[in-house]
């Protein structure tokens, strides 16, 4: 079974595929292998297609949007997922939010 959990490794065989719905801008990380990567369905005009991208031990991927991906181990494989950072946003109040505190204030 491979784990969804992503602080710990997922371990693939070759010709294993996994799936996993991922959140824009979660990262996963090759640690051993090679990986072949297949983004969420994205349609060009009526035709809907998938980018297919392979990844070297050491190599990072980056979700652009989120969605369902494929990763299928090319070669004995461990992928695991990198921790996103802290949204900037939500650290510091919008210059709206500021204002309407100043003005019920």
């Amino acid at each position: 079974m491979i784990p969804t959990d992503f602080s710990s490794p997922a371990t693939l065989l070759p010709g294993q595929s996994w799936r996993v719905a991922l959140d824009a801008g979660t990262s996963l990380m090759v640690l051993e292998g090679r990986v072949r990567v297949v983004s969420p369905p994205s349609w060009f005009g009526e035709a809907p297609f998938t980018v297919k991208n392979d990844y070297l031990e050491g190599e990072v991927y980056v979700a652009e949007r989120g969605g369902w991906i494929e990763v299928e181990a090319l070669a004995p494989s461990r992928v695991c997922g990198l921790p996103q950072p802290a949204p900037r946003g939500a650290l510091q109040p919008s210059p709206v939010a500021r204002v309407l505190r100043l003005l019920l204030a």
